[in-house]
């Protein structure tokens, strides 16, 4: 059993020609419960800052306007996949099997990716690599 995740939330996007990632946070779960909610409530966090609510004090009245339908609703797709107990019970099995777990949504401009990993995977794929190093 793999007791301890390495969780990750970036931004990416494209700057003078390059791809260029923003790191939106970093959290060392000690338990797959704590690392499921921290990847939930930052995927919830990134909608709540992309599609707030209207009526929230700090907007000015017709501040915010629909966009069109051709433009990818990133909020509704992450909200989706935190309500998604199906997707969060697979993640939760690849989680506790040591595998990497990545979800990725992107609009036109931006794409923003959440990532697990377990701690003792990457400490087993580390002495793995260090035990079978070629010798020159």
């Amino acid at each position: 059993m793999h007791d301890e995740f390495l969780c990750h939330v970036t931004g990416y996007g494209t700057c003078g020609g390059r791809r260029i990632g923003v790191p939106l946070g970093t959290y060392r779960a000690p338990t797959l419960a704590l690392a499921l909610w921290w990847l939930r409530d930052r995927a919830s966090w990134i909608a709540d800052r992309l599609d707030p609510q209207p009526e929230a004090e700090h907007l000015p009245p017709g501040a915010l306007v629909p966009v069109g339908d051709t433009v990818a609703d990133v909020p509704a797709v992450l909200r989706g996949w935190c309500r998604d107990v199906d997707q969060q019970e697979l993640i939760a099995e690849a989680l506790a099997e040591g595998r990497l777990i990545r979800v990725a949504v992107s609009d036109d401009t931006t794409e923003y990716e959440l990532l697990a990993e377990s701690v003792d995977a990457l400490r087993m794929q580390r002495t793995a690599a260090a035990l079978f190093a070629p010798v020159a």
